[in-house]
């Protein structure tokens, strides 16, 4: 007879059928937390989101111990930078019920974005379209995470001290025609700190923005599989694979002159 811990490596680890359907589970709760975390960031609070903090908490934490137990280094496993964003999260969950709500938790459980990346991975294991178009597919899942942190962080930083930022909604138009170099100037960040942020958004941000947006538009590599070497990655305008010379025939549209 298994064990608890042999049980939950199977569940989380294993290819069996009753594994992969608990794996599909576990990746639709993902997404369905990740979604609330999104959308809460918009409302005010209420009891109701308290309520429902406390139970994904809870559900959290359950399938925190199960992941812990189904790991063999166990140490190793508390240790990684993922690991430690989903206790942080886990506990920003139970605070408001305990010390009152507030504000900086939003910022906090945005880092949960993080785990889409781990979502996206498994259903690259277990799509072919996302294996098809992964490299589009993390692109825009970059420009997404990065644009929801750098809103929290425009949020928690100025709501208690800039007038034109009243709520996320806010803060995210605000987000946006930086990062667009729009810059319509009827919300701007105030104070030395909304300052020092508005620079560092303009500079590294928008760089970054419209690097993310290049990628997504118009992809760097295309693949292709060399016949020789197995190479499957290649620059779009590649005539020979850089790994084993090569001549390859990539078809193209053609590149703008």
């Amino acid at each position: 007879m298994k064990g608890f811990g042999e049980t939950c490596r199977e569940i989380y680890y294993g290819i069996s059928p009753r594994a992969l359907l608990a794996q599909y589970l576990f990746l639709g709760f993902d997404l369905l937390v990740i979604t609330y975390f999104v959308v809460t960031t918009f409302l005010d609070p209420y009891d109701w989101i308290v309520t429902v903090d406390i139970i994904i908490g809870v559900i959290l934490l359950i399938d925190f111990l199960c992941r812990l137990t189904a790991q063999r280094d166990r140490g190793g496993f508390l240790i990684k930078p993922m690991t430690i964003v989903d206790f942080i999260v886990i506990v920003s969950l139970f605070v408001p019920a305990l010390i009152g709500n507030f504000a900086f938790l939003r910022l906090v459980r945005s880092l949960r974005l993080l785990r889409s990346y781990i979502v996206a991975r498994e259903l690259r294991r277990h799509s072919r379209f996302f294996a098809k178009n992964e490299d589009v597919i993390f692109s825009a899942l970059n420009l997404l995470v990065f644009i929801f942190l750098v809103t929290a962080t425009v949020y928690e930083f100025q709501v208690p001290v800039n007038d034109s930022i009243n709520n996320y909604v806010d803060a995210l138009y605000f987000t946006i025609t930086t990062l667009t170099t729009t810059g319509f100037g009827d919300v701007i960040l105030v104070g030395s700190t909304g300052r020092l942020l508005a620079v560092v958004i303009m500079i590294v941000g928008v760089a970054l923005f419209l690097r993310l947006i290049q990628t997504i538009f118009r992809p760097t590599k295309v693949k292709y599989e060399c016949p020789d070497c197995g190479l499957s990655r290649h620059e779009l305008d590649a005539i020979h694979c850089k790994h084993c010379g090569r001549q390859l025939r990539i078809r193209t549209e053609g590149l703008p002159g």
